[in-house]
C-alpha cells in the first residue's frame, strides 16, 4: 500500500528533521566582556605612557604705577588679604601694592560698606603681626566727574580706610594716604561694572 502523500508544506514522514541547538548567549556575552576589558587595558596602558610636559614661566617683574601725587610704586594686584600676610612674612623687597575684592565704594561716596569694614579688620589683623611695616593707602575713583573732584574723592576714600584702621589699633604713624583720582583705571569706564572696579582702594607696603 502506497504511503499517503504529505500535505502541502509538510515534509515526508520518512524525513527526519533535527531541531536547531539553542544559542549559548552566556558564552557570547563573556567573550564580548573580555574584548571590552582588553580594549580598556590597552587604552589605560597607552595613557600611562603619555608624558606630561610642564612649562615653567618666570614671573615677570611687577609693573609700576603712579598715583596722582607723583608716588611711584610697584603694582601687584591680588584679591586676598592672606597674600598680604604671606608677603610680609617673606623677604621680597618693598614696595608692593595690594588691591582687594572688597574696598570698592558707592558712586561719589567715601563711606565704607560692611564688606569694606570686614576687609579693614582683616588688614588690621595682618598689620598687627608686623609692627615695623609701613603702608600707604591709595584711593581711586571712576572717570565720571572732573579730575579735580575725583582726586579729592580718592583722597577721602583713602582717609576713610586709614581712620578705620586706626579704630582697629593700627598706629596712624604707620599709615600714609594718597589719591590716584581717576588715573590708572583697571577696567573700562564705559560700563557700570567697570566703573565699580575703578572705585577701588589699594594698600602699598612702603617698607617692612
Amino acid at each position: 500500500m502506497a504511503d499517503p502523500k504529505p500535505t502541502d508544506g509538510a515534509p515526508p514522514s520518512h524525513v527526519h528533521i533535527e531541531k536547531g541547538k539553542p544559542v549559548n548567549w552566556l558564552a557570547w556575552l563573556a567573550l564580548l566582556l573580555g574584548l571590552l576589558a582588553l580594549a580598556y587595558a590597552l587604552l589605560r596602558h597607552r595613557g600611562d605612557e603619555t608624558t606630561t610636559t610642564t612649562t615653567t614661566t618666570a614671573t615677570p617683574a611687577a609693573p609700576t604705577t603712579s598715583a596722582a601725587d607723583g608716588t611711584t610704586v610697584a603694582a601687584t594686584t591680588t584679591a586676598s588679604v592672606g597674600a598680604l600676610g604671606a608677603y610680609l612674612a617673606g623677604s621680597e623687597a618693598a614696595p608692593r601694592t595690594f588691591a582687594f575684592d572688597a574696598m570698592h565704594f558707592a558712586t561719589a561716596s567715601s563711606e565704607l560698606t560692611p564688606a569694606d569694614r570686614a576687609t579693614v579688620e582683616e588688614v588690621a589683623g595682618v598689620l598687627g603681626k608686623y609692627p615695623t611695616a609701613k603702608v600707604k593707602i591709595v584711593g581711586y575713583a571712576d572717570a565720571r566727574g572732573t579730575s579735580a573732584a575725583n582726586v579729592k574723592l580718592g583722597q577721602d576714600r583713602a582717609d576713610a580706610v586709614k581712620t578705620a584702621l586706626g579704630a582697629k589699633n593700627v598706629d596712624g604713624g604707620r599709615v600714609a594716604t594718597g589719591s590716584g583720582g581717576d588715573a590708572d583705571p583697571v577696567d573700562t569706564n564705559a560700563t557700570a561694572g567697570g566703573q565699580a572696579e575703578n572705585r577701588r582702594t589699594e594698600l602699598v607696603v612702603v617698607s617692612r
